[in-house]
């Protein structure tokens, strides 16, 4: 068998190629967040990514490195234990239900298959583990930073940490919805997130001239529930109605409502400790809980940043609803 070719693609045929399965794909896994209580199927997604369906299901294994029903199942069981998390009063019926499962049996199955425990006795852990995460952030963040042990600091008398940093200053806000452009990075958070805003972010930024405009960073997994690996990203920036994206940037509509706002100044490394300090302090005594808007970070046009080192101020921002 022989074949005629045309030519072969050049670099940037290539690279447009690229960026266009990576844009489709973002919607793809959009969409499937959107739709966790649902029903995900193959033909309804594939038309997402304006795929044939005929092909669609051995394109997402390859891009994705887990097949398409393997990848909605994992999305479930981790929105159902960021919710075991942080909604301590919701049956476990009705988080089920929430993430796609017809029964709690049917959850609690998968559930213990997945991370090796039941819905419940995760739910009793969860402070266990805030406690285990936050301390092995704070170790790491010392290492990175190379800073000296603060004498004194450690574990208070009743197991709470004692910490230097003041409380936190949260106000309650509602936030109209904004439309942004934003580009999406797929790996473990940390220094990986600030380096994908100095060398692919920004650069794309100022190139649309869209220097002076806010920003927004969204992290939409938990590293301790989802492997690093698979933590999902973006890099926001808000746009006006007429502004067209080309791939692998897209579009989306950030939800407005009632979102608990709490002021950051400080680097990199510590942003981590700041939304755990949030979760963990702050939202259980606030009499509210989280809902299933993501969280962000917002970037006013005029944040404070210093590029030597790397203190910057944001706020931190959690969609939240009564008890």
């Amino acid at each position: 068998m022989t074949f005629q070719s045309n030519g072969a693609s050049s670099g940037a045929d290539s690279r447009h190629s690229w960026r266009e399965y990576a844009q489709r794909m973002n919607r793809v896994i959009d969409h499937i967040d959107r739709h966790l209580a649902g029903t995900v199927d193959l033909a309804s997604i594939a038309d997402v990514a304006n795929f044939s369906p005929y092909h669609f299901h051995r394109l997402f294994l390859a891009w994705m490195g887990e097949t398409l029903g393997d990848y909605v199942r994992r999305r479930r069981l981790e929105a159902g234990a960021l919710m075991l998390n942080h909604q301590r009063h919701t049956p476990v019926l009705n988080i089920a239900l929430d993430v796609g499962f017809g029964s709690s049996e049917a959850f609690s199955r998968a559930f213990k298959q997945h991370f090796g425990m039941t819905p419940s006795d995760w739910r009793r852990s969860a402070p266990a583990r805030r406690e285990a995460s936050l301390a092995a952030r704070r170790n790491l963040d010392q290492v990175e930073s190379k800073r000296d042990q603060v004498p004194g600091e450690g574990t208070g008398h009743d197991g709470e940490p004692l910490f230097k940093e003041p409380i936190m200053n949260v106000t309650i806000a509602t936030l109209s919805p904004v439309r942004v452009a934003y580009m999406r990075h797929i790996g473990p958070y940390g220094p990986s997130i600030s380096r994908f805003w100095q060398e692919q972010f920004l650069p794309w930024r100022h190139a649309n001239g869209l220097e002076r405009a806010s920003c927004y960073g969204i992290g939409y997994d938990d590293p301790d529930v989802t492997p690093p690996g698979k933590c999902r990203y973006d890099a926001c920036v808000v746009v006006p109605e007429d502004f067209v994206a080309h791939a692998p940037v897209s579009i989306a509509t950030l939800p407005g409502g009632r979102y608990a706002v709490a002021d950051f100044r400080g680097d990199g490394p510590a942003i981590g400790g700041a939304w755990t300090e949030l979760l963990r302090r702050w939202l259980p005594s606030s009499g509210m809980q989280p809902d299933s808007r993501p969280f962000f970070e917002y970037y006013p046009a005029d944040a404070y940043y210093d590029a030597v080192s790397g203190v910057m101020e944001c706020q931190l921002c959690v969609p939240v609803r009564p008890l």
